[in-house]
């Protein structure tokens, strides 16, 4: 389904139409598909489609748009999840080889079920980073995943799958997870607006963890009013996942048309400012521009941050994994294997002076937060890689291109701060994105602000089919 100025129809226009009747929910899921088919060998973004689903589904929006019913906010909406949600009757792979034993999920994840209660139209499952530890979108059991803009360059990871499907336009929205920077650096590097909410604030129940006490979910799509969507659909307290925040439900959607009003914004320097290349200074130079922001400050304690969020990452990721390490060693992508391994003779001591320290810089960063209401840094060092690069130039160091993706996404999961990355038309052929980061449960905000960047053209350019 095509309109005039856009090859891909985004999730807010395909409600509106599929809802007033114009368009049916099963023509658009049929030529999805047909997208999806033609467009998946050379992405690799999908490593499931759940094609009968999906049509049953759609069937079942266009009968209650024909009874005169509401199908919900997101009627007809294709969507595609990580391949670590819990999709019935789908085996769970999360990445990985190992799980190919599992039996298949009894029920949808909490995420995915809200989704589909909101109309929405479940595609299938998507390609990532094996157990979700990676920042590059390659997987050695599945291919990697390729971004739309260069079919020889990464997707960044570990939602590499979702971030490729949806700056591919085979669908409007995907769902990821964020540990460490795993929607936000494959959102930077595709192109593309993505969400990672504060720490609780949606369910996890029915995907598959990596490091419980740093684990988000979230949405990835082509706009903000996209973007809005599906995180108001997916709002709800949730018995099943023991840190989903008790809250009200906060929707943004009505929100976006207010204007960014008088906020306070800044800048962060120090170490959000050091190893950034041309393309990332660049962007960040002209966010802050269009937004007329001019103030830099720094937060002290960042790269302990970072070493701290490392520890914690892998002491508990290992831990999860100390079964599957003893029977299935050889099956693990040695890459992370060997992290895993690494992380299992830690010190007791070291992960619990990590989460003092956590508590330490989380406080110094709300004390920020008294004065400012968002700030503006870098989501990736760098524009996406060559597929198969080992290192990168940063600060005319050579440096590790798999860990370092994530070197400004990392402080901020750490404690757990909601953050939008906003993509960013480069003077290069590749686009990169700007991360807007508020205090907890200020996400209307962010996407406030991502609104007007969007309004003013700031976004990348997506590829044309």
């Amino acid at each position: 389904m095509k309109t005039e100025n856009d090859p891909f129809p985004q999730a807010q226009e395909i409600a509106q139409r599929v809802r007033s009747g114009e368009w049916r929910a099963a023509e658009v899921v049929q030529e999805t598909l047909r997208h999806i088919h033609a467009s998946n060998g050379e992405i690799n973004a999908f490593t499931g489609i759940t094609e009968t689903r999906a049509l049953r589904e759609a069937a079942a929006v266009d009968r209650k748009v024909a009874r005169g019913e509401d199908p919900g906010p997101l009627a007809g909406v294709p969507f595609a999840v990580k391949n670590l949600f819990d999709l019935q009757g789908e085996i769970t792979l999360a990445g990985s080889k190992i799980n190919q034993q599992d039996a298949p999920a009894a029920t949808d994840a909490t995420a995915v079920r809200r989704m589909t209660e909101a109309g929405a139209i479940m595609l299938g499952a998507l390609n990532m980073g094996e157990y979700a530890y990676d920042f590059t979108g390659e997987n050695i059991h599945y291919g990697p995943s390729r971004n739309p803009h260069d079919r020889l360059r990464m997707t960044g990871g570990s939602s590499g799958g979702s971030a490729a499907a949806v700056a591919g336009g085979m669908v409007p929205i995907a769902l990821g997870s964020d540990t460490n920077g795993s929607i936000r650096v494959p959102s930077s590097l595709c192109g593309i607006f993505g969400l990672k909410p504060t720490y609780g604030r949606l369910s996890r129940a029915g995907a598959f963890p990596f490091c419980p006490s740093l684990d988000h979910v979230g949405p990835l799509a082509r706009s903000v009013a996209d973007l809005a969507l599906a995180y108001d659909a997916m709002q709800g307290t949730d018995a099943a996942d023991p840190v989903c925040a008790n809250r009200p439900n906060e929707l943004v959607s009505g929100l976006l048309a207010e204007g960014i009003g008088d906020l306070n914004i800044a800048v962060v320097g120090g170490y959000f400012a050091q190893q950034a290349t041309p393309a990332a200074e660049q962007a960040l130079a002209r966010v802050a521009a269009a937004l007329q922001v001019s103030e830099q400050i720094e937060i002290p304690g960042t790269a302990q941050a970072r070493a701290a969020a490392y520890l914690i990452t892998n002491a508990e990721s290992s831990n999860l994994h100390l079964n599957r390490l003893r029977h299935h060693a050889a099956d693990y992508d040695p890459d992370v294997r060997d992290r895993m391994l690494a992380g299992t003779l830690l010190p007791a001591s070291w992960s619990i002076q990590a989460q003092r320290f956590r508590h330490w810089y989380q406080a110094e960063v709300l004390k920020v937060f008294a004065r400012y209401d968002l700030l503006l840094v870098p989501a990736t060092p760098m524009s996406a890689p060559a597929i198969g690069q080992r290192t990168m130039e940063l600060d005319g160091e050579q440096m590790l291109v798999r860990p370092h993706l994530g070197l400004y996404t990392q402080p901020l999961s750490f404690i757990g701060l909601p953050v939008v990355v906003v993509p960013v038309a480069s003077t290069g052929a590749m686009p990169i994105g700007v991360q807007i980061v508020a205090a907890p449960w200020q996400e209307a905000k962010a996407l406030k602000v991502a609104r007007q960047l969007e309004l003013h053209g700031f976004t990348s350019p997506i590829p044309t089919r």
